[in-house]
């Protein structure tokens, strides 16, 4: 199963300073908008996103149909699919995207040692 792009998205507490932090080793504006409370950043091949107020621990999180560029790639495989794939392991899905829609949508799950994935897909 293709689960995307990868990042890690990080709760934080003041988002300009964050993103002052974060721009400070090196990272650059890959999305989002500070007025909103999010962006995301790179750093060559790492990359992360800052969420003020909308999350609240680190999530991994995955974004189907995108590449580490955040460009799209077709084909890949809906989150749909993966969601049913998962469940199909026997893998509980926490919040699950609704079936019989197309397009964006996300779920979440928690991995074995409680750590929350985000499976976001934008398109």
């Amino acid at each position: 199963m293709d689960l995307g792009a990868f990042s890690i998205s990080l709760p934080v507490s003041d988002i300009r300073a964050s993103h002052a932090f974060y721009t400070a080793l090196g990272f650059t504006h890959l999305g989002g908008d500070l007025d909103q409370n999010w962006v995301v950043l790179r750093n060559g091949t790492t990359v992360i996103g800052l969420f003020e107020g909308m999350i609240d621990q680190p999530t991994l999180t995955f974004n189907p149909g995108w590449d580490a560029e955040a460009h799209e790639v077709d084909p890949f495989t809906d989150v749909r699919e993966i969601q049913r794939q998962l469940q199909a392991a026997g893998i509980v899905v926490e919040v699950d995207v609704e079936e019989g829609t197309t397009g964006p949508g996300y779920l979440t799950l928690r991995d074995p040692d409680g750590f929350p994935l985000l499976i976001d897909q934008h398109r």
